[in-house]
């Protein structure tokens, strides 16, 4: 069964870091292009990063560059996502996701061939 599972989520205060994982099973994660997507109370879900099939590139909505890291583990089924400095406006439910393609992963786009459950980031000032 194909499966994705993102932990790390929690109640943080202002500034703090948290380190999110995407775990996959049932297939190769490493094999595909991986985006982490968040979605705040009454809003859309929008993409936030992006890592290539290959590796070479990653990708950044402006609201989160230069403060959040994409990146595969050593172990290939898993993907971070670092977060630094947190601000109450990235509380959101955050999911991994896989991208149909490495052109719709530098769009950050959301379409994806699997979802993972999603895991609560909540950040309090």
């Amino acid at each position: 069964q194909v499966k994705l599972v993102e932990s790390g989520g929690g109640l943080v205060q202002l500034g703090v870091h948290l380190r999110l994982t995407c775990a996959a099973s049932g297939f190769a994660l490493g094999d595909y292009a991986v985006g982490w997507f968040r979605q705040a109370p009454g809003k859309e879900r929008e993409g936030i990063s992006c890592i290539s099939e290959n590796d070479q590139s990653t990708y950044y909505a402006d609201s989160v560059k230069g403060r959040f890291s994409i990146s595969r583990g050593s172990v290939k089924n898993t993907v971070y996502l670092q977060m630094n400095s947190l601000k109450p406006e990235d509380t959101a439910v955050y999911f991994c996701a896989t991208p149909i393609s490495d052109y719709l992963c530098s769009q950050l786009s959301k379409e994806v061939s699997a979802w993972g459950q999603g895991t609560q980031v909540t950040v309090s000032s």
